[in-house]
């Protein structure tokens, strides 16, 4: 199957983003087929993932399309660039009793 899969990685890939330089992609065979592996510049990930990791899912689809005209199963995996979001503690999410008080308080001092 050549670099085919690895080539239309390449170029959907460096079109969503904006450091294309820093898009690196390792191609690995094994009996269970093509994995192709990303690594990116960390400011790129959320256009490369999308929202609610649609785009991923797109181009993940793609890519099964591309492996299936050569017989061949393609997968891909998304690095986590060092410093990305999984090593950030996130905020939790506001309750929205918690609002629903933020807000009477908010009516209360306006009055």
């Amino acid at each position: 199957m050549n670099d085919q899969a690895q080539e239309f990685l390449s170029y959907v890939i460096k079109g969503l983003v904006d450091h294309p330089n820093d898009v690196k992609i390792t191609r690995t065979v094994d009996d269970m087929g093509v994995l192709l592996t990303l690594d990116l510049n960390p400011e790129d990930m959320g256009k490369v993932i999308g929202r609610k990791g649609n785009t991923a899912k797109a181009v993940r689809t793609l890519l099964r399309v591309v492996g299936m005209k050569h017989n061949a199963r393609v997968n891909l995996k998304i690095t986590e660039p060092e410093g990305g979001m999984k090593s950030v503690a996130r905020p939790a999410a506001a309750d929205s009793s918690e609002v629903d008080a933020a807000i009477e308080d908010l009516k209360n001092e306006l009055e």
